[in-house]
């Protein structure tokens, strides 16, 4: 047995059991340390980008959304999927922060990679730092499932306290919250908003777009 820390994890069989408009879910059959096969469930994500929006206050923007699979309205960061084909996450990042929150932002930072659960799943969120805003009329389309939307404003020390108590639990809303205040507060400098993404998910993108 080679030593831990050295195993190829090689895939001898791959199998396909959905293929979905946002998400594919494949099954891997993945060669073991010792030579076993196991056998792993991985679902395939667009990837996303999300918006921690600060003004001059130090107020963040959040919006309050359904989300199905909780059963219930969360408080999170404007966000949304890559799931156009061959677009820069900046492209993406500023039409979602218009479109959800209303907002334009002069200055970009990157914050922060967000694997959702490397378990099952590939998807991972690039959270984005965006300071001198502009309000700007939202641009949600009356029959959306975003026109469901509310705008919260707080300032960014009260969601922090939010994360910690527990009352903020999207990950990536709670990584790009606790980022952003590291770096307000001067313990942490961010990335440039253009950064290399190693991780950014690539699998799904190609069923759907080819390439």
């Amino acid at each position: 047995m080679a030593e831990p820390g050295t195993h190829e994890f090689d895939v001898v069989a791959s199998e396909d059991i959905h293929i979905g408009r946002v998400v594919g879910l494949r099954v891997d059959d993945v060669v073991m340390p010792g030579g076993k096969v196991g056998r792993r469930e991985i679902v395939e994500h667009l990837g996303a980008v999300a918006i921690v929006a600060i003004d001059d206050d130090e107020q963040v923007t959040l919006i309050s959304q359904y989300r199905h699979p909780i059963g219930r309205r969360l408080l999170e960061l404007p966000a949304g999927l890559l799931d156009v084909a061959g677009e820069d996450p900046m492209v993406t990042a500023r039409r979602e922060l218009r479109e959800e929150a209303g907002l334009t932002a002069e200055r970009w930072d990157t914050l922060a990679d967000v694997a959702a659960s490397t378990g099952f799943t590939d998807e991972v969120v690039r959270v984005y730092l965006a300071r001198e805003l502009t309000v700007v009329d939202r641009e949600i389309a009356a029959g959306d499932e975003e026109a469901d939307i509310v705008l919260t404003r707080m300032p960014l020390a009260e969601a922090v306290r939010r994360v910690l108590a527990g009352e903020l639990i999207n990950g990536a809303t709670v990584s790009g919250v606790l980022a952003a205040h590291a770096v307000l507060t001067g313990a942490a400098k961010p990335r440039p908003a253009d950064a290399p993404w190693r991780d950014r998910p690539t699998a799904f993108a190609k069923r759907k777009h080819g390439g």
